[in-house]
């Protein structure tokens, strides 16, 4: 009986086979998997967006500026072209994207577990650094539809469960033509059409294989990539890519070769940081003359592109090597007759400082205003032969002193602006009234405050570049006032004419008469020629101008013309503290003498109009020959005097209104 229990009862569990083991373990590894996936879908889909809008393209309408020839310049706002269908495409084009991006890319549900494993391989051996995803293009697309660019461990899961999503809901092909007509190219350009619009000027159908290696290069890092700021990165980048296109077959090795044969022309995309100064000029006036833009805009500027490149290169050149003595920023613009603005620097660097200083700066003007001076005394009948003496003056309680702290005694005008005499500048103020001084640089153009104290004649008024180059474009204009503009047509992208600069009623107001204006231009050119601004001389032109230094060398200026063309340079810190010694006529003048000799061949520049008037011979008892009487070394040039304004009488300020 004992032997029967004991048959009838259960034995020994027999041992699993190998493949009853691996079945049990799958199973399990199964179940709790999909535990896992419950609960990571439960997590990090909590608070996913809304994929419902995911044709709509909510969007800032672009702005895109472009220079007087049409070359861009600058964008504000973003520009989309509208889609393009993949078959309309190059086969090349759209492989260029997956041999460089995701080379698996038809072979994968959304997400490539292999590149995930590397990625974090990578991210555990670089703490600190940014995450890598191993991201494919359908991730990427998951992205730039619906999420932010944070780089976190909840974003990267949210990308893998979009992803997920869109490979359930599209096809291959049509996951591949969303991505490639939404993704960044850089330069506000969306999407394949608006990049290949923007960097070649023609349609993504005629893109060749080198052009589409080019753009598919962009996607590790569309500013770091771009052709047109970093050409020789993009070419690299671009060789990789069609190595990448052999690899898998998308294109053969003889193809590869023609493309490095054949050279990739690109759009002369304007990428300089500086310019940046001038499209935030007239970015805020576009706002007002046609309001806040709802569809994508194109805006004419006036900027001369080889000409603003000149500018750039001499100001940085001249920043930097004078940085040595102080100088820590500049500006520099230039305009023509017509008070189209061709050049528009207001900083040293763009990217470590958007305060403008061409407009938004209010520096003393120091000598560089006397030129208002000397024109309110021609008008009042006084002539470049009028005698004068450099003296020792005192206005009231005010004594204006020479850079030198000499005085060279008898002298003409002509002489007195050329080398600067602050004492002759002062005594002829006082005789014509700084009131009337007011006036008269109020008519030329200077738009800001100017006080009344007998220290204005030494410069002693806070002015800006931009008024500065406007007021003396009479100067080199025939004498006709000149508003500075930027903008000479604002159309929509579909070619609808908003604003016409042309169609306005042109201010040809004469504001200088003759024959002070050929006075003045007489003694400005001597100011170039034998003066202080000897060093702004360029061989085979017309060239005259004033320099112009303030108290303790916080200021340093030069405003130069020739015959319909004039540009203004400052030097200074933007916290108003003295340089080591820079003067006017030094490092201004070098400048723009560097920036002037590239602009003039393309200007075709004309000599100064109005010619040469003989004044009158002088009369009285100082009418020995001035060359006779001056100290022997007063023809080579010499520093003008920086001034020391004169404070305002506490309780008594005298300015000109606006």
């Amino acid at each position: 009986m004992a032997n029967a229990r004991q048959s009838g009862g259960r034995g020994p569990a027999e041992p699993r086979t190998f493949a009853q083991t691996l079945v049990y373990w799958a199973i399990l590894l199964g179940v709790w998997g999909l535990i896992f996936l419950a609960a990571f879908f439960a997590v990090f889909a909590i608070d996913l967006p809304d994929t419902s809008n995911l044709n709509n393209v909510k969007r800032q309408p672009s702005v895109s500026y472009l220079d007087r020839s049409g070359a861009l310049i600058g964008v504000r706002g973003s520009q989309f072209a509208p889609p393009i269908d993949l078959d309309a495409l190059p086969k090349y084009v759209p492989a260029a994207f997956v041999a460089i991006e995701d080379r698996w890319y038809y072979w994968h549900f959304g997400f490539n577990p292999w590149g995930i494993v590397r990625s974090q391989i990578y991210n555990a051996s670089h703490p600190g650094g940014p995450l890598r995803g191993g991201s494919t293009i359908t991730q990427q697309l998951a992205r730039n539809l619906f999420l932010t660019p944070n780089q976190n461990y909840r974003r990267k899961a949210q990308e893998l469960i979009l992803a997920i999503w869109l490979e359930t809901k599209f096809t291959k092909k049509e996951i591949l033509a969303l991505y490639l007509n939404r993704v960044n190219f850089g330069a506000g350009a969306y999407g394949i059409e608006a990049a290949s619009q923007r960097y070649f000027g023609k349609p993504a159908r005629q893109l060749t294989i080198g052009e589409s290696a080019l753009l598919a290069g962009m996607m590790k890092g569309p500013s770091r990539y771009n052709p047109v700021a970093s050409p020789d990165r993009a070419a690299k980048r671009a060789t990789v890519v069609l190595n990448e296109m052999v690899r898998i077959g998308a294109i053969t090795a003889q193809q590869r070769d023609e493309a490095f044969r054949t050279p990739v022309k690109v759009n002369p995309v304007w990428d300089s940081q500086r310019a940046q100064y001038f499209t935030d000029w007239v970015d805020d006036k576009v706002r007002n003359l046609v309001g806040e833009p709802t569809e994508d805009l194109v805006v004419e500027t006036t900027l001369d592109l080889p000409i603003q490149i000149a500018a750039e290169q001499a100001l940085v050149r001249g920043v930097e090597a004078a940085r040595p003595q102080g100088v820590q920023q500049g500006a520099l613009i230039a305009l023509d007759g017509e008070g189209r603005v061709r050049a528009y620097i207001g900083g040293e660097r763009y990217s470590e400082s958007q305060f403008d200083r061409v407009t938004q700066a209010q520096r003393q003007a120091g000598s560089a205003f006397k030129p208002f001076v000397y024109l309110t005394a021609m008008e009042q009948g006084r002539t470049p032969t009028t005698p004068m003496v450099d003296e020792p003056l005192k206005i009231g309680a005010w004594e204006p002193k020479n850079y030198t702290g000499k005085y060279l005694g008898p002298m003409d005008l002509q002489s007195a602006l050329a080398q600067s005499i602050n004492t002759v500048a002062a005594r002829l103020a006082n005789e014509v009234g700084t009131a009337n001084v007011a006036a008269t640089a109020r008519r030329l153009g200077i738009t800001s405050h100017i006080q009344l104290d007998p220290s204005m004649a030494l410069g002693a008024v806070e002015v800006s570049p931009l008024d500065m180059a406007q007021a003396y474009a009479p100067f080199a204009n025939g004498g006709f006032s000149t508003h500075a503009y930027g903008i000479e047509r604002i159309r929509t992208a579909a070619g609808r004419i908003l604003y016409d600069h042309g169609l306005e009623k042109p201010d040809r107001t004469a504001v200088i008469g003759t024959p002070a204006l050929q006075y003045m231009n007489q003694m400005l050119r001597q100011v170039v020629a034998s003066g202080t601004g000897t060093r702004a001389q360029v061989t085979g032109y017309d060239i005259a101008g004033k320099t112009g230094t303030t108290s303790d060398y916080r200021d340093a200026w030069f405003i130069g013309y020739t015959g319909g063309f004039v540009s203004a340079v400052w030097l200074g810190r933007d916290d108003n503290t003295p340089m080591k010694k820079v003067a006017g006529g030094g490092a201004p003048t070098a400048i723009w003498r560097d920036f002037m000799g590239a602009a003039l061949p393309r200007l075709n520049a004309q000599a100064i109009p109005g010619g040469f008037v003989q004044p009158p011979p002088p009369e009285g008892p100082n009418s020995d020959p001035i060359g006779d009487l001056l100290d022997p070394t007063a023809a080579s040039p010499k520093p003008e005097t920086p001034e020391k304004p004169h404070p305002i009488e506490k309780g008594k300020p005298e300015y000109i209104p606006y």
